[in-house]
C-alpha cells in the first residue's frame, strides 16, 4: 500500500464520517470508551494526524492507525472485512 492509497483509504473514511455527522474528538487515553458516537469521533480526529504521518513518511504509524480505524468500524457493524480490504487493494485500471 502506498503513500497514495492510504490518503485516498483516509478520504474514505473522512467522507463516511462526515456524512455521518460525526465530530473530530481526541478521547481521553485515560478513560474507558463509554459509547460508539465517542468512539467513532476518536477515529475521525485520527485521520487529520494521520495524513501528517504520511507527509512525515512515518508509514509504520499510520498503517497501525489505520488498523485501528478499520478495526472499529468493522466491529461496529458499518463494513465488512471484505470492503475494508477493498479499500486497501491496489487500484485497478
Amino acid at each position: 500500500m502506498d503513500k497514495n492509497k492510504v490518503l485516498q483509504t483516509i478520504k474514505i473514511y473522512r467522507d463516511f464520517l462526515e456524512l455521518l455527522g460525526v465530530p473530530k474528538i481526541n478521547f481521553p487515553h485515560e478513560l474507558l470508551l463509554d459509547d460508539e458516537e465517542n468512539l467513532l469521533a476518536h477515529c475521525y480526529g485520527m485521520l487529520d494526524k494521520m495524513e501528517q504521518f504520511v507527509a512525515e513518511n512515518k508509514m509504520e504509524k499510520v498503517f497501525r492507525w489505520l488498523g485501528f480505524i478499520q478495526g472499529c468500524l468493522w466491529s461496529l457493524g458499518w463494513f465488512t472485512l471484505e470492503e475494508l480490504k477493498n479499500h486497501n487493494r491496489p487500484d485497478t485500471a
